[in-house]
């Protein structure tokens, strides 16, 4: 036996797309000690393949609620847990993340964007529903870097149009934009002002004013795809007292929806979503429904489907194991 040659290929010699298959089924914790072991190795784990989507959608932030701007308290060791994730997963991927999903509950501050930023400049979709602590400086600078940024989703804020002058002026095949909160004239004339060339406008369990939803159809002559189903439909915000809900939508805004290839709505009694944001008046708590529930939406390019193998449960528990 002694004497025997061993035919065939050493595993640092296999060929890298077969490498790159194996490695595939890996999480980001597994990916970490194989990425050491040798060259070839390195490189098929931060293949493109591999590092498409950066999914983390099951990480949250360990937080209170404040009354103080920025309106919650993260602890120390969530950002640290945070920063160590962003480092690991990119040293891995190389530059070659082009689509980024965080949880609706993960707060992250400027350093964390601009790292983010600095070592994934071909970010194409990002998924970023919180803002509490990030600065309009430092969003900003990171969107300035992100020049191939297609696709975005966003919470509601105070003052929309910086936001929408910067994705104007440096994302110049931006066509997609996703709002989760209220949506008023404020917000929609922001769009209109800067975004003409806007193809897709998701507003999905959001308070949206007619008024705002009437300028959008009137004003985004290139927009394809509208989805305002579950929205809470108001006539107005009102500083105080009542809203006024409009159970169904009326025969101007469906006329001027007709024009658009894909439009979606639903404001039904019996639609379990739409009795939630209901029950929410119009502020959905996501927390309080299944896990996957906010990842979900009508439009296609825009819904998450399931959470991503790369960074799946298994990361989390060990985590914080």
């Amino acid at each position: 036996m002694a004497d025997t040659k061993f035919i065939g290929k050493r595993w640092e010699e296999m060929e890298t797309d077969v490498l790159v298959k194996i490695f595939k089924e890996l999480n980001m914790i597994q990916l970490a000690p194989v990425s050491r072991v040798c060259r070839s190795w390195r490189l098929a784990c931060s293949d493109p393949f591999i590092w498409n989507t950066l999914d983390l959608g099951l990480l949250q932030s360990n937080f209170i609620q404040t009354r103080a701007s920025p309106y919650i308290w993260v602890d120390e060791r969530s950002d640290k847990r945070l920063t160590r994730i962003l480092r690991v997963a990119m040293a891995l991927s190389r530059g070659n993340i082009t689509s980024m999903i965080f949880h609706f509950n993960l707060y992250m501050k400027d350093d964390h964007l601009s790292y983010i930023s600095e070592w994934s400049p071909h970010l194409r979709r990002l998924v970023m529903p919180a803002w509490n602590r990030i600065t309009k400086v430092g969003i900003c600078q990171a969107i300035r870097r992100w020049e191939n940024l297609e696709s975005l989703t966003m919470p509601s804020i105070a003052h929309p149009p910086y936001i929408m002058e910067e994705i104007s002026r440096s994302c110049k095949n931006f066509s997609q934009l996703k709002v989760m909160g209220t949506f008023d004239m404020h917000f929609a004339s922001a769009i209109a002002t800067n975004l003409q060339k806007l193809k897709v406008l998701s507003l999905r369990c959001s308070i949206i004013t007619k008024e705002a939803l009437l300028y959008i159809l009137n004003r985004m002559d290139n927009l394809e795809v509208l989805n305002i189903s579950h929205c809470l439909l108001l006539e107005a915000l009102a500083t105080s007292g009542r809203k006024q809900v409009r159970s169904e939508l009326d025969q101007s805004i469906l006329q001027k929806a007709s024009r658009i290839r894909e439009f979606f709505h639903c404001q039904s009694s019996s639609c379990t979503t739409c009795k939630r944001m209901i029950e929410d008046e119009g502020l959905m708590r996501w927390y309080r429904y299944e896990d996957w529930f906010w990842r979900r939406d009508e439009v296609s390019t825009l819904d998450l489907g399931d959470y991503g193998k790369l960074f799946g449960k298994n990361c989390v528990n060990s985590l914080t194991a």
